[in-house]
Formats: C-alpha cells, structure tokens, sequence
C-alpha cells in the first residue's frame, strides 16, 4: 500500500494561525465537503483532484475495511 498526503487549500483571513485553524475546522464541519485536492505520493509527485460528488459520496457510503484485500 502507497501513502499519500491530501491537501486542501482555503484562504482565511485570521489574526493567528490558530484561529485561521479554528476557523478552517468551522467549516469543514458545517459546510459543504470540499471537492477539490491536492495529492502529493511518496515520490512528492503532486496532482490536482476534483472528486466527482456522486462517485465520492458513492464511496463513502461502502465499508472498504470489509475488504480482505485492506488487510
């Protein structure tokens, strides 16, 4: 199995970078779910990824740990 480093980039306006933080954990857990990533491999090759929302949620919605081959 790979790892990855998903990122997502907001720009917040903030007095610190503990409120910026704060700020960006207000909305991830009250707005809309971002669709658009940054993923960097382990060879810190990074591309660009827009989720499709249907195919996400999709997923999401599956229990991937119940697939032997996660083990």
């Amino acid at each position: 199995m790979h790892k990855f480093t998903v990122s997502i980039t907001r720009e917040i306006e903030a007095d610190t970078a503990e409120e910026a933080a704060l700020l960006m954990y207000q909305e991830l857990s009250t707005g809309p779910i971002p669709d658009r990533y940054s993923v960097t491999d382990e060879t810190k090759a990074t591309t660009e990824v827009t989720l499709d929302r249907h195919k996400a949620d999709e997923f999401a919605s599956i229990d991937h740990t119940a697939d032997p081959g996660n083990w």
